[in-house]
């Protein structure tokens, strides 16, 4: 049996449509999907719908609809990114169905009954956080996160006992048993643990949460607090808390958490110290992106300044929008999207590079009436490989670029027009050859990265006779840099 793989998304709120932060975490975690299957791995690839929040409840409010209407109608919206983006995932959580509820109740009779306690409480809440926040770790009074005055609320509510596993999760980070990456942020996650533990609050009243939300199991008052229920939402999909969870026991724990730095906090000490106390091993490693910036400023719903992933792809195409994500956002800094450089990417690397590359080869062996056989093209380097297992996206494709321009090289020295008109059969033939099969071993690099574009590239290789191949990448309309008019597309 193949050695397993099981890596998730984090599920987004779905109080609002999905915008271009999400889209980059879900194409940096189907770059990995994709790599590990390369490799004969079973992969199991999960992301789903956060369902539960608080922020939708005030969402459907504000839309005047019920939050079960506001859930469907949004969850579609990130299911059809994810098919936007043709995103490879295996399975789809979400967190307001039975299995999940029945799975969250579950994981909270498995935590030792020492570790959830009751008590009356009051605390700076942040709703778009979905935590409570101390006056000390306030900026000015405004959560850190979101720069929003936090609500007092005061109510009874169910305690986590986190600071009970303030040195075991010291020491699993510490030795790196529970991996982190990048180190930055492990370091982050340390000095947290090390200023002291809290105990959190995992429910709030039914009545707050306007009876939305997974019932505590014995409580009719209370729903659990949306980020214990959300968390669990990694094991539910797995079947657990249902009998005979064949793909809990093949899959868990989890090899590979893919979060926005963000809810770090939550993943990394929160999700291990439940899964301490209901005696589950832990997930294996957890990578953290940066946020993807608008003039300098994170994305924010409420400021007007998202933007529509949808949008880009019916401009520009979906591999564009992988390969600008991949390539020009920062796989672990925060990144300013620009649609100029956006637009000047796919000009000068796609359009310029890659697709004249592909057209000119293919021609060459058109035009020349040659049968051009593509022999072995080269398996992915271990520098390919090594920068895919560290999260290097952008390094990752620079690597590969350097493929598209020794073949642009090889084909500029060897002048193969010059070969045809001199007769040098055998010699042309060669080059063509060499060519041929470095366009397939780029094909097979970037699949993981532009699946679609691979799949061309191959197919046109493959054909018999091989002919020229349509533009990959048209460019824009009077080349006018981010105009966005395009020729059709293949």
């Amino acid at each position: 049996m193949p050695k397993k793989f099981y890596l998730t998304t984090a599920i987004p709120y779905v109080n609002a449509p999905p915008h271009i932060g999400f889209a980059l975490e879900l194409v940096q975690a189907d770059v990995v999907a994709r790599w590990q299957r390369s490799r004969k791995r079973d992969v199991f690839f999960l992301t789903g719908a956060d369902e539960n929040s608080l922020k939708n409840v005030r969402a459907a409010e504000a839309d005047g609809i019920s939050v079960k209407h506001l859930v469907e109608r949004n969850t579609q919206r990130f299911v059809a990114l994810g098919k936007a983006l043709h995103i490879s995932n295996e399975g789809y959580i979400r967190t307001s169905s039975a299995a999940h509820h029945a799975g969250a109740q579950a994981l909270w009779h498995a935590c030792r009954p020492e570790d959830i306690y009751r008590k009356s409480y009051q605390g700076l809440y942040c709703v778009g956080c979905e935590t409570f926040y101390l006056a000390k770790d306030l900026i000015a009074g405004t959560c850190p996160e979101h720069r929003t005055v936090p609500e007092q609320v005061n109510e009874e509510n169910y305690f986590f006992k986190l600071s009970a596993y303030q040195e075991r999760l010291a020491e699993l980070i510490g030795s790196g048993k529970l991996e982190i990456i990048p180190e930055g942020r492990r370091n982050e996650v340390l000095s947290f643990i090390k200023m002291g533990l809290e105990d959190f609050s995992i429910s709030r009243s039914r009545a707050r949460a306007k009876d939305w939300g997974v019932a505590v199991p014995g409580d009719a008052r209370q729903v659990m607090y949306v980020w214990f229920d959300a968390l669990a939402n990694y094991l539910t999909a797995l079947g657990y808390g249902q009998p005979g969870a064949k793909r809990l026991a093949r899959f868990w724990p989890a090899d590979l958490h893919v979060i926005g730095k963000g809810i770090t906090r939550f993943h990394a000490v929160y999700w291990p110290a439940m899964l301490l106390s209901a005696g589950l091993p832990l997930p294996k490693r957890i990578f953290v992106h940066g946020y993807i910036t608008v003039g300098g400023g994170k994305i924010s719903k409420s400021l007007g300044n998202a933007v529509d992933p949808f949008a880009l792809i019916s401009e520009f195409g979906v591999d564009p929008v992988r390969y600008y994500l991949l390539r020009y956002m920062h796989p672990t800094q925060d990144s300013n999207f620009s649609r100029r450089q956006l637009a000047e990417a796919y000009q000068a690397d796609l359009a310029n590079g890659l697709g004249n590359l592909v057209s000119r080869v293919t021609g060459l062996i058109e035009q020349n009436r040659m049968d051009a056989p593509v022999t072995q093209p080269k398996r992915p380097s271990d520098a390919l490989g090594a920068l895919i297992e560290a999260f290097a996206f952008h390094d990752a494709l620079k690597l590969v670029w350097e493929e598209v321009k020794r073949l642009d090289t090889l084909i500029a020295t060897a002048e193969p027009w010059k070969l045809a008109k001199l007769g040098k059969t055998a010699k042309l033939k060669t080059v063509l050859r060499q060519s041929a099969t470095g366009l397939a071993t780029v094909a097979g690099w970037i699949s993981p990265f532009l699946p679609e574009t691979s799949a061309k590239i191959q197919a046109a290789l493959a054909a018999n006779p091989i002919v020229k191949a349509p533009p990959l990448f048209p460019r824009f309309q009077s080349g006018e840099s981010g105009s966005g008019n395009r020729e059709s597309r293949m």
